[in-house]
């Protein structure tokens, strides 16, 4: 199997680090979300720093410098050594393709500086084995606000060029699959993809691999990024204040902690894509493992007396940290005061069918209890979201006392600008209404009556990486679902299906993926073996996020301003 080895594509970017070490703003989030510190050490690197910032020279020392090909980059750059050098000498790594304008303004200032310029191909954020982003949530906007069309083509094309950078890090020349808008951002793609092999060190034009590169719009569900969600890392980051990764807590003195929820926690890996009953149900085996160790004669343990043995265990408290016994609590209080209400109805609209897999004849006797209970108003705009996609989009008429009921009559746009993503919203009653798109069968899979949902990138994946590549998928139309062929030049594969043995699908989704997209990745990943699936997107959205970044499309201002609702 084509795979990355530990920690996926974060280990790949790690690799290319072999004084001092100057950073811009992406390159410093790019390694920090794959190596710490004491990593960078071992490398010989010894002092990190800002490369817009001042900073005192070191003449006896060489600097490093990874950075974007930016005019704003090189012009920092070029600061240091124009006037009067500031180190002995710089090793400039670039992110992606340096222009010649750029190199040539870098060569004309500083060339008697520089003793090594190279583009590494990696301006994309890896942020976890089979998840990378670009960092760019502000492509949202870009592409999809009428106030916005003339960054759409700029976005497209930066965007395309970072998709690049991950074929080139993995060493893959995919065909690709698209999916309406996607079009352009594909042949931009496509056509860089071709500019960088042909300008391939190696002189020697690289053929299409075995892998796929499937592009779609953050509309083709619009579903899933709603839905309130039981498995724990979704759940985690759509209930609880989780900034940066970071998860904040207090400890049982009262003092304030904060803990780094990333791959380095072994615990967190193991547990993230779980439901969130199969994480507390952890806690038990946990007591039993610490209570026969202990040789309690009672063999009872609290979650308070759990936390204590934990601190005075080193060995354990590597595995098994504290800071999961809280977050797991934090999500159950949640679930209990308020999310278990409302799930039952949402999986209902999203499926069409209840528990019993009776079919919902009537979705607003499914969403009226949600709008009478006190719920917040964003749960009450999730609601009326998944009834309006369960219908394919409602009358005028009907729209509007939903949005009176929800009190959002000023902020209609929370609704009324899915319709930018492509996503039907109104209907008129001289149509016939549109027929639900099939879906994969999976009533004969164990799964609970609360998360019965299944994101539709999953049924995508399957079927991508079986053997039914060469007819469209159900609810891609006119797409152009092509095979790739051609030897692979690292990883190759010892038997002779070769796609079977290690091949690779790459998912982008224009527009933000989920937590739940996320996981899917992992899922058929682990189920098929024989291909790694790899997703990304300019940036990962919460529920409330997305919810948010809607609102504001309609926004004629280029600062993004959102009308806050308070959670209730």
């Amino acid at each position: 199997m084509a795979t990355v080895s530990e920690h996926g594509l974060k280990r790949v970017i790690t690799s290319f680090l072999s004084q001092i070490l100057i950073l811009d703003h992406f390159t410093t989030k790019l390694l920090s979300s794959c190596c710490k510190m004491s990593d960078l050490m071992q490398e010989g690197i010894t002092i990190v720093e800002d490369l817009y910032k001042s900073r005192e020279p070191v003449l006896e020392m060489k600097a490093i410098y990874f950075m974007t090909p930016t005019a704003k980059c090189v012009d920092a750059f070029i600061g240091d050594f124009k006037l009067k050098p500031k180190y002995k000498a710089a090793y400039v790594y670039f992110t992606d393709y340096c222009s010649d304008e750029l190199f040539n303004k870098m060569k004309l200032y500083c060339g008697k500086y520089i003793r090594v310029c190279k583009e590494l191909n990696i301006s994309f954020l890896p942020q976890e084995s089979q998840v990378f982003t670009c960092d760019n949530p502000g492509a949202f906007r870009s592409i999809y606000s009428p106030h916005c069309s003339q960054d759409k083509v700029k976005t497209l094309e930066t965007l395309a060029a970072q998709i690049v950078t991950l074929c080139a890090t993995l060493d893959e020349n995919p065909g690709n699959t698209t999916l309406d808008n996607a079009k352009q951002l594909a042949a931009l793609v496509d056509y860089k993809l071709t500019k960088h092999y042909d300008m391939d060190d190696n002189s020697k034009k690289k053929g299409k691999t075995q892998a796929q590169l499937l592009i779609v719009e953050r509309g083709f569900d619009p579903v899933t990024p709603i839905l309130h969600e039981l498995t724990y890392q979704a759940m985690a980051y759509d209930l609880v204040p989780i900034k940066n990764d970071t998860y904040k807590y207090k400890s049982k003195d009262g003092s304030e902690k904060e803990a780094l929820l990333n791959e380095d926690d072994q615990l967190w890996a193991r547990l993230r894509h779980m439901h969130i009953a199969e994480v507390s149900e952890q806690i038990p085996k946990l007591v039993k493992e610490i209570s026969a160790n202990k040789k309690q004669p009672d063999g009872k343990i609290t979650i308070s007396g759990l936390s204590q043995l934990m601190k005075k265990m080193p060995h354990f408290r590597k595995q098994v940290k504290t800071v999961h016994l809280n977050l797991t609590e934090d999500c159950m209080n949640h679930f209990q005061k308020n999310v278990e209400k409302l799930c039952k109805a949402e999986q209902d609209l999203a499926v069409g069918s209840d528990v019993e897999g009776v079919k919902v004849k009537d979705p607003m006797r499914t969403l009226l209890p949600v709008l009478l209970h006190p719920h917040g108003t964003y749960d009450k705009i999730r609601a009326v979201l998944l009834y309006i996609f369960s219908l394919n989009g409602t009358t005028e008429e009907n729209l509007n006392k939903l949005i009176q009921h929800v009190k959002i009559e000023e902020d209609r746009e929370f609704i009324l600008n899915w319709r930018e993503l492509g996503v039907p919203i109104i209907s008129s009653p001289s149509f016939f209404p549109m027929r639900r798109s099939s879906r994969r069968d999976r009533t004969q899979e164990e799964t609970y009556s609360l998360s019965r949902w299944t994101p539709v990138i999953k049924d995508v994946m399957e079927v991508s990486v079986n053997d039914n590549n060469d007819k469209p998928f159900p609810y891609l139309t006119e797409q152009n679902w092509r095979e790739s062929h051609g030897a692979r030049q690292k990883h190759k594969a010892s038997t002779q299906d070769e796609r079977r043995s290690g091949s690779r699908l790459i998912i982008f989704v224009i527009g933000g993926i989920s937590y739940s997209e996320m996981r899917s990745a992992y899922q058929v990943t682990q189920s098929v073996k024989s291909c790694e699936v790899i997703i990304g997107s300019s940036h990962i959205v919460t529920p409330m996020e997305l919810l948010d970044d809607i609102q504001a499309l309609s926004k004629p201002t280029t600062t993004k301003e959102t009308f806050t609702i308070v959670k209730e």
